[in-house]
């Protein structure tokens, strides 16, 4: 299976950003933590170059703790600050404000030695689409959630975003590159759900997850389903339909529908706490 990806309105929100990137202090970037690497835009480094930089590491109660530590570890030594959150509950979110602070002291005291006080920092939110940046903006700014007039950078498409005295967001749309040079990528980003599954072959995409599975989380695998394993991932596939009930005419295993259930429930966390990327350290 060929992943690949054109929405039209990408290259209108690089452009957008590289608009907008003189305009802010600092970088938040948000990230799958079950697939970091691959949930990240590789532009956004070459954008953002000289500017501070945060990424959150978001879903990680998705993604197996052991890893997001590795990550967390690996980002850190590459110069980012990191925080791993959970949009939705809100886990994490209140420290970002800190973390925000020390990412920019260097600029806060350079304003402070110009007899600027209290300006505040100006951030960027970026992350590809389907990451949780919506909701990351949403749990992070609360109620306290305004557009901002008056300012660089207020006209349709952008908005400021005035979370307290201390911090301003620009939301911009989340970006991804248009095409994957690396296949595997696509696959990650389309096991999240990060694509939309009516343009892909959702029983070729659960089979590679039970390949995936089989190599990395067996046990975890089979005490959700019940099933014996077998070195086929298709009879596998077809074992898990007959076991949930999902059953053709026939008595056939419906594999359109156990695929889409075994992709469900892996989305969800059911299954586990599972990541599909490992850091090389």
């Amino acid at each position: 299976m060929n992943y690949q990806w054109y929405p039209g309105h990408m290259t209108k929100a690089k452009r957008m950003m590289q608009e907008n990137i003189s305009l802010i202090d600092l970088i938040i970037e948000i990230v799958d933590a079950r697939i970091p690497l691959s949930s990240r835009n590789p532009d956004i480094d070459e954008l953002g170059k000289n500017k501070s930089r945060v990424i959150l590491l978001n879903k990680s109660d998705l993604s197996d703790g052991k890893y997001n530590e590795l990550w967390r570890d690996y980002f850190k030594g590459k110069g980012f600050h990191v925080v791993l959150i959970n949009s939705k509950s809100g886990q994490g979110v209140k420290s970002i404000q800190s973390v925000v602070q020390e990412a920019c002291k260097e600029k806060i005291e350079r304003d402070r030695k110009r007899g600027i006080i209290n300006r505040p920092v100006r951030a960027m939110v970026v992350g590809i689409p389907n990451v949780g940046k919506s909701t990351f903006i949403n749990a992070f700014a609360g109620k306290a959630c305004t557009k901002t007039g008056n300012k660089p950078g207020v006209t349709k498409g952008k908005q400021w975003i005035r979370l307290n005295k201390q911090l301003e967001l620009l939301d911009t749309p989340g970006i991804l590159w248009p095409k994957f040079e690396d296949q595997l990528i696509g696959l990650r980003l389309a096991l999240i759900g990060s694509m939309n599954d009516e343009v892909l072959h959702v029983d070729e995409l659960a089979v590679e997850l039970i390949k995936f599975l089989g190599e990395h989380y067996k046990e975890l695998f089979l005490n959700r389903y019940q099933i014996e394993w077998n070195d086929d991932p298709y009879v596998v596939l077809e074992n898990l339909c007959l076991k949930r009930g999902c059953i053709a005419k026939g008595e056939k295993a419906d594999v359109l529908k156990g695929s889409n259930l075994l992709l469900d429930e892996f989305r969800a966390g059911k299954i586990g706490k599972i990541s599909l990327e490992f850091p090389k350290l």
